[in-house]
């Protein structure tokens, strides 16, 4: 379940509303304009039931480890603290964030061989395109 999105991925497109998600999350401007820029890699691995998502860049670096459909303390690389669970259906990973009332959805998924992650916060949507490395 969700094999093909296991492997080391390479940021090659943001839509337009990525620095408009990022001010949603309540990212301040100046970080906001820094990370808008950066490429990262996110290299995605699963271990028995534990998955990791690695995020790499000049900026920061994050790991993630889950178990899907268990609830955890996540810091996001901007400092949130949130609960985050992770759901895999069909071969899309969805993530659900949730802190201080506010909710935020990215779901991860390959189509035409590209991991699409699609991170949604109200009514602003913004789509992260990685091609595999």
């Amino acid at each position: 379940m969700g094999d093909a999105l296991v492997g080391t991925w390479k940021l090659t497109e943001n839509s337009d509303d990525y620095i408009k998600f990022l001010e949603e999350l309540g990212v301040n401007f100046t970080i906001r304009q820094a990370v808008s820029s950066l490429k990262p890699d996110e290299i995605i691995s699963k271990n028995g039931d534990e998955w990791s998502i690695n995020t790499l860049s000049t900026f920061k670096n994050t790991e993630l480890k889950f178990k899907l459909d268990e609830e955890f303390d996540e810091i996001t690389a901007d400092g949130r603290k949130v609960k985050s669970e992770m759901t895999c259906k069909d071969g899309v990973l969805l993530q659900k964030q949730t802190w201080d009332g506010k909710e935020c959805a990215i779901t991860r998924e390959v189509k035409d061989s590209r991991l699409m992650t699609t991170c949604m916060i109200g009514d602003v949507k913004c789509v992260r395109i990685y091609d595999k490395k």
